[in-house]
């Protein structure tokens, strides 16, 4: 199948960073050995306010927990004496060739947690031949976002209701240079996210004091990531909810941009795919029916996802969905969000029928902590874990994986107590 995007050529992956590579990184990065520890890495950077909004999710975090919980349901079977010294982990998703089975998450406001957060994570993909997905929630016009990844970047759309704006934003998209569209669809109105409340967050943001002087005892967030923002782009707004800017981050009428979704349907979908000529994904679908809806509207691939346990709380965790949506999906790309946090899960969901899969949090996290070279350092850290993994699952290439290769295991709930999210 041919692809729109220039290929890089594919190489024999490295054996893992040279012993002195942790030595060349920026101080701030050196003590980062997985995703996990870039959580409480970025809570000491961002105000906590900021740090709030990204890592909470609604009312009780049930599904926000059960999410990284549900990896834990599945252990390996290994297989021994397999000559693995010529694995690779590229793979081919929806006509192109990307260098690891896994990519960055969409996720809004990035320009909070970081200087130029989306183009930093742009980049970063770009760099190592991930995908990266733009919000459509996001500080930063998609057309400079799409110049920084120009083979690998995807645009996420909050689709409105009206068929112009429809129409306007798709054309938009088209134009900006993406050929592959995200559609998150379980956004029918806003979230209960009392911890947002609790931390001090709120939508529109509002200027306090506990931001004032959260921002003061985290100099490098003020003077790095605020006051350059204010003084290079001005005041944030929501660059690309529809055709034209959005509004104000601090914007009274953010909620009715955002917000108001309750109307849409699938026949909004089918006006997106008659006017959206590149590949549709559909995002934000937990139950095989939608799954084989999606297909039957023309999506080329689905997103199991529940918005990071973001939306409804007590939602089903995308990787217990996975199974029965494979048996669903037909021919589209089958993908996944929503809890990955290692190499093995990676595996994990490519075992079970995933053929993608997409890292939020972690990589936002990231950006706090370093900018473009955090995210390159998650991304390698990622991608040296599948390395590592994969030879001691015994398996030479990802599609060797299967179902098989997994036993599902009953450990007691307090297994999963004070697991980071």
């Amino acid at each position: 199948m041919s692809t729109p995007f220039p290929t890089p050529p594919l190489a024999r992956p490295q054996l893992g960073p040279a012993p002195d590579a942790r030595r060349q990184l920026p101080p701030r990065l050196r003590a980062i050995l997985s995703l996990r520890d870039l959580e409480p890495a970025a809570r000491r950077v961002l105000p906590r306010p900021i740090f709030g909004y990204l890592q909470g999710g609604v009312e009780d975090n049930v599904t926000l927990q059960a999410n990284t919980a549900a990896f834990r349901q599945w252990m390996f079977r290994t297989q021994v004496l397999v000559n693995v010294s010529a694995r690779q982990q590229a793979v081919q998703l929806m006509g192109q060739t990307y260098q690891a089975p896994f990519g960055i998450a969409p996720m809004g406001l990035c320009a909070l947690f970081a200087y130029d957060g989306d183009v930093a994570m742009a980049r970063a993909a770009e760099a190592a031949g991930i995908p990266h997905v733009l919000s459509g929630a996001s500080l930063t016009r998609m057309e400079r976002v799409a110049e920084a990844a120009p083979t690998c970047g995807w645009f996420q759309a909050y689709i409105p209701g009206e068929p112009a704006h429809i129409e306007g934003l798709v054309d938009r998209v088209e134009k900006a240079g993406f050929r592959t569209l995200v559609v998150t669809v379980d956004t029918a109105t806003l979230a209960n996210r009392e911890n947002n409340v609790r931390v001090g967050f709120s939508t529109p943001l509002r200027p306090s004091l506990r931001l004032a002087m959260d921002g003061l005892v985290r100099p490098r967030w003020l003077a790095g990531t605020l006051a350059r923002t204010l003084l290079t782009h001005g005041m944030p707004h929501f660059e690309n909810a529809g055709a034209g800017r959005g509004v104000p981050i601090i914007s009274r009428s953010v909620v009715r941009q955002f917000g108001l979704r309750d109307h849409l349907s699938w026949e909004h979908l089918a006006l997106v795919r008659r006017l959206w000529r590149g590949k549709l994904v559909i995002k934000g679908l937990v139950s095989a029916d939608d799954v084989r809806r999606a297909e039957q509207a023309g999506a080329d691939g689905v997103i199991l996802s529940n918005h990071g346990g973001r939306q409804l709380d007590g939602t089903l965790p995308p990787l217990l969905a996975l199974p029965e949506a494979a048996r669903a999906k037909g021919a589209m790309a089958l993908m996944l969000d929503s809890g990955v946090r290692r190499g093995t899960d990676v595996l994990k969901a490519l075992s079970l029928g995933a053929d993608h899969v997409f890292v939020g949090r972690p990589m936002a996290y990231a950006a706090a902590i370093g900018g473009q070279a955090g995210v390159a350092h998650a991304v390698r850290l990622l991608k040296d874990e599948i390395h590592r993994d994969m030879a001691l699952l015994g398996v030479e290439r990802l599609e060797q994986l299967g179902p098989e290769r997994l036993a599902r295991v009953h450990l007691p709930s307090h297994s999963f107590q004070g697991d980071e999210p």
